[in-house]
């Protein structure tokens, strides 16, 4: 992390806020993972993703660890009065994992 502050070129991606305008920068504007993945394959931009989307890199794009990026907690929310399998399954995987 402390790395990529100091890269000169491509900048960082900005992605939209909740009313849809997107903050300053020089940064591409990005609204889906698709199109992120795209801009970095043209390099025109680089970004910190999580390592269980190193699988859905394209095969002209490259993953490199970062060993100091901050430690990341994945939660799950659904409504207290859900009765889905389907969700109980996910949950009790998520769980187990």
């Amino acid at each position: 992390m402390a790395d990529l502050g100091t890269l000169p070129d491509p900048p960082m991606p900005r992605w939209p806020r909740p009313d849809g305008s997107y903050p300053p920068g020089p940064g591409p504007e990005v609204r889906d993972p698709a199109q992120l993945l795209q801009l970095i394959a043209l390099g025109r931009t680089v970004t910190v993703l999580p390592e269980s989307a190193r699988s859905l890199l394209l095969a002209d794009l490259t993953a490199v660890p970062v060993p100091d990026a901050p430690a990341v907690t994945t939660v799950i929310a659904w409504p207290p009065h859900s009765r889905s399998r389907a969700l109980a399954a996910l949950v009790r995987t998520a769980t187990r994992l």
